[in-house]
């Protein structure tokens, strides 16, 4: 996670992101605010069992800079990529001190630098772009401008993943800009709008392949639910359970029958991350996971 210096709502995303809200108050509070929620989100997570790694970023220019999923991934068997970024001003977020973070406590074979396509205009926002399902080697992307058709591709052979592409708007018919506030993946169920994606028949394929033949449940997320940031939760691992982290937003448009879904396999946290929000963004946007062995474990 990275503490933000300077959080805004990022101008220079807002054109094709309809989730970013304009803030009502001055920058200086939003800055403060949007501060203050991460350092309670962290506080929170460490407090559950979670191991959260916490950064403070150190330049004003990044306003987005608390979503630090959108510029790296990790994978199993020691595997880090790097990705190109879509907004100028988000390119800087990436950081060779959260690189050798990882290189030095968890077991790194390679870093895949992908970062290099953005003079070409190619663009694949990490796991902002990407859902993945790690067991079943998957990628499933909402087309937008911030996942490139080639990349995805070179992605999926090297990592080696299978992809799931989609074409998904919004309630204003808007093209959904990252696939993480659409979908949630977790162990033994799967959250997704499925009113989202306009093909009937691309619908029930993707249904088909997030269910699993039937290990994962699936909850349909309504168009209110994904704007909501209904879908932009995430599963943690914390000392043997399993957590679901989410937005105090987010929980609250959740219906009970859908509660209980999720509490069949996880322990809710539900973080008020509403300053967050306003950037188009939520929980899930805010964590980068880690899927690689601690050097602190004997290597498997």
């Amino acid at each position: 996670m990275v503490r933000p210096q300077r959080f805004i709502p990022n101008p220079e995303t807002a054109g094709d992101n309809a989730f970013q809200a304009l803030p009502d108050v001055a920058g200086d509070l939003i800055a403060q605010t949007a501060y203050d929620e991460v350092t309670h989100a962290a506080r929170v997570l460490n407090d559950a069992g979670v191991t959260v790694h916490l950064f403070d970023d150190t330049d004003p220019n990044r306003p987005d800079s608390v979503f630090p999923n959108n510029w790296f991934s990790t994978h199993a068997g020691g595997h880090v990529a790097l990705f190109p970024m879509y907004a100028p001003n988000r390119r800087t977020e990436r950081r060779a001190d959260i690189v050798e973070m990882m290189k030095t406590e968890y077991r790194v074979q390679q870093v895949v630098d992908y970062s290099g396509m953005e003079p070409d205009g190619l663009f694949l926002e990490g796991t902002g772009a990407m859902v993945i399902d790690h067991e079943f080697r998957l990628v499933y992307v909402a087309r937008s401008r911030r996942a490139d058709p080639v990349l995805l591709e070179r992605f999926c052979t090297t990592f080696g993943y299978e992809p799931m592409v989609m074409d998904a708007v919004d309630q204003t018919g808007t093209p959904i800009y990252h696939t993480n506030v659409m979908l949630t993946i977790a162990t033994k169920f799967v959250m997704i709008g499925l009113s989202l994606i306009a093909d009937t028949a691309r619908r029930e394929e993707i249904v088909a392949r997030l269910s699993a033949r039937g290990r994962r449940e699936i909850i349909d997320l309504s168009a209110s639910q994904i704007a909501a940031f209904a879908g932009n939760a995430i599963e943690l691992q914390a000392e043997g359970r399993r957590i679901l982290a989410l937005s105090t937003r987010a929980l609250a448009a959740l219906h009970d029958d859908q509660r209980a879904v999720i509490e069949r396999s996880c322990e809710i946290v539900a973080l008020p991350v509403p300053t967050i929000e306003l950037a188009g963004g939520s929980v899930r946007c805010m964590i980068a996971g880690l899927h690689l062995d601690s050097r602190t474990r004997p290597a498997q």
